[in-house]
C-alpha cells in the first residue's frame, strides 16, 4: 500500500532567502515576509489538496509552515530529519559572491550543475536518497485513496522529485526549483509501472503575481 497523492510543499521566506544566502541547514526562523506567505499558501493547499498525514522537516522554517498548512486540515505535524535540506557545510550562510571568491573551482562545478562531496557539502545522490527513503516510508503509511503532504527545502526537493521519477538526481537538471510555499504534485503510478510516480504539477502556490509574492502584502497596491 501506498499513498495515491504526494504533495512536496518548499518552506516559506527567511531572512536568508531574502538577502540571497544559502541557508543548508542552518536553523532560522521564517521572516515577516514568510509568516504571511505560509498563511496565504497553506489556504490555498487546503483547497486542493486534503493531506491525511503532514510529515515535516524538522528545522523551523519547515516546521512552521507545515503547521499553518496542518491547522487548516485538523492535523498535527510528524518532523522527519531526513527530509532536511541538503548540508552545504563551510558555504552555509554565505551569498553567491562569497563562495566565488573562497572557493572559485568549486563554485564553478556547483554552478554548472556538478556534483560536490567537499567541505562538508553532501552530495546530491546522498540527498536523493534520503529524500527517497524518508518520503516513500511515510507514504507506505497511508492507502491509494489518500494524500501525504511533506514540507522540505528546496535543493532537497528537487532531488528528491528526480529520483522518485527514477531519474539520476547527479546528472539530470530538468526541474526548476521551487519557489518558496510552492508545491509539487505526484502521483502514484499503477501496480508494476516504472516509475512508480508521474509528475502531475510542478511549482504550484497561491497565484499572486511571483513579485508580490516574493516582497509580501505591503507591496499590494
Amino acid at each position: 500500500m501506498t499513498a495515491g497523492t504526494v504533495v512536496l510543499l518548499r518552506h516559506a521566506r527567511t531572512a536568508y532567502n531574502a538577502g540571497l544566502r544559502l541557508q543548508g541547514q542552518i536553523d532560522i526562523p521564517l521572516d515577516e515576509v514568510g509568516r504571511w506567505q505560509a498563511e496565504q499558501g497553506a489556504t490555498a493547499l487546503a483547497a486542493s489538496h486534503k493531506a491525511s498525514l503532514v510529515v515535516s522537516s524538522d528545522l523551523q522554517r519547515a516546521r512552521d509552515t507545515a503547521a499553518a498548512y496542518a491547522r487548516h486540515i485538523g492535523l498535527e505535524v510528524v518532523t522527519d530529519a531526513g527530509l532536511r535540506e541538503r548540508s552545504f557545510g563551510s558555504w552555509e550562510g554565505l551569498t553567491d559572491a562569497e563562495i566565488a571568491e573562497s572557493w572559485p573551482e568549486e563554485h564553478a562545478i556547483w554552478r554548472s550543475g556538478g556534483d560536490l562531496a567537499a567541505d562538508g557539502i553532501e552530495s546530491k545522490d546522498a540527498v536523493a536518497r534520503r529524500m527517497e527513503e524518508a518520503v516513500l516510508r511515510h507514504a507506505e503509511s497511508l492507502g491509494a485513496g489518500e494524500t501525504l503532504v511533506v514540507v522540505s527545502h528546496g535543493s532537497a526537493i528537487t532531488q528528491g522529485i528526480t529520483r522518485l521519477l527514477g531519474l539520476d538526481a547527479v546528472t539530470w537538471r530538468g526541474l526548476h526549483g521551487l519557489h518558496n510555499v510552492h508545491w509539487s504534485h505526484l502521483h502514484a503510478s499503477g501496480p508494476g509501472a516504472t516509475p512508480a510516480w508521474r509528475l502531475v504539477a510542478h511549482n504550484v502556490g497561491a497565484g499572486y503575481p511571483l513579485d508580490t509574492w516574493q516582497s509580501g502584502p505591503e507591496s499590494r497596491p
